[in-house]
């Protein structure tokens, strides 16, 4: 049986599959064979003769006239998840020999629209975009993906982009909600009355099923606050709520890591202690592992994105696009599930 009997390839992720090579460093030597090390550059080409494969090289050529600039925008680079996520998404760009362009929008309608006018002037050879969501001006977004590869990621806009990369927001409030629930009472929900990203509707309506699928009434404590500044949002909602008696409950599961950051400092400073044991007055857990969640105090329990794999993802499927020649059959939608971590604060 020859190799093409065990598995046909079609594309370029085929032969990084069964190569076992990663999809930048052959993107990286199809490019430009030299710019890769004489070992890597042994394997690949042994498996290229091994598997009898060859790239589609109209559609190489053709990438080759358009500049290395690969787009990145997210929609507010001072939150330390999207700084995250976006340092492994450059690495990986750097590493397929393409020239990484980060821009934040600030969370700025006006911003956003401004950097994909930036981008469209600098002919990236595609965009990963992080959008606003709510606040998004969809009419832009929607001209910007007819003329640009472009592929979605963390925040979805129905229709927009050949792809679309996420998390599985309903992994993340079903995992918190069965270990909050089996461990001690039934949690509250918290969050900002109107959300600026639209997974934390989604988390929302995953709270409310979770709750009723095991019988128990859920309670949404909506807060006050717009922006992005959800550390201090949060820490004024706890204030409002704790003084007011709004809680009903001893246990408080946050939308997202940063408005639970608030929430456990206004606790500090009502002398509200936090966690398991005797002497503690509340449980918290969130969404997200923020990248200083542990480092809180006590540190937050929290279900957690996979970094990794959404930032990889994300940039395999732009490669691939932009080797499509722009288009996919049809749009492709990945999402990936949480992974809870529980600490002291639950």
């Amino acid at each position: 049986m020859s190799a093409m009997d065990e598995q046909p390839i079609r594309n370029m992720e085929d032969f990084a599959a069964v190569s076992g090579i990663s999809r930048p460093t052959i993107s990286k030597y199809f490019n430009d064979p030299e710019s890769v090390r004489a070992s890597t550059r042994a394997r690949i080409e042994q498996a290229l003769d091994r598997y009898d494969y060859r790239p589609n090289i109209y559609a190489v050529n053709q990438n080759r006239r358009l500049t290395k600039n690969i787009g990145i925008v997210v929609p507010y680079l001072a939150d330390p998840f999207f700084a995250e996520i976006a340092r492994y998404i450059e690495m990986m760009v750097i590493e397929a020999g393409f020239r990484p362009i980060l821009l934040s929008s600030h969370g700025s309608t006006a911003q956003e629209a401004g950097n994909l006018d930036s981008l469209k002037a600098l002919k990236p050879a595609g965009v990963l975009l992080a959008p606003l969501g709510r606040t998004s001006d969809r009419s832009v977004i929607e001209k910007f993906c007819r003329d640009v590869p472009t592929v979605l990621f963390d925040s979805n806009i129905d229709g927009m982009g050949e792809a679309f990369i996420g998390s599985d927001n309903v992994s993340f409030v079903e995992q918190t909600v069965e270990y909050i629930t089996k461990t001690g009472g039934a949690p509250c929900f918290f969050e900002m009355r109107t959300p600026v990203n639209p997974n934390a509707n989604k988390r929302r309506v995953a709270y409310i099923e979770a709750m009723e699928t095991r019988g128990l009434e859920p309670r949404v404590v909506a807060i006050d606050g717009d922006g992005w500044e959800f550390e201090e949002i949060g820490r004024q909602g706890a204030h409002d709520v704790l003084s007011r008696g709004e809680l009903s409950c001893d246990t408080v599961l946050c939308s997202n890591d940063r408005l639970a950051i608030g929430f456990l400092a206004a606790c500090y400073e009502r002398g509200l202690r936090v966690g398991n044991g005797p002497g503690c007055a509340l449980r918290v857990a969130s969404h997200d592992d923020h990248p200083f969640s542990r480092f809180t105090c006590p540190a937050l329990t929290t279900a957690a994105h996979d970094y990794d794999a959404v930032s990889k993802t994300s940039v395999e499927t732009l490669f691939q696009l932009i080797e499509n020649g722009g288009r996919f059959d049809k749009r492709r939608e990945t999402l990936f599930p949480a992974h809870l971590i529980i600490r002291a604060s639950a």
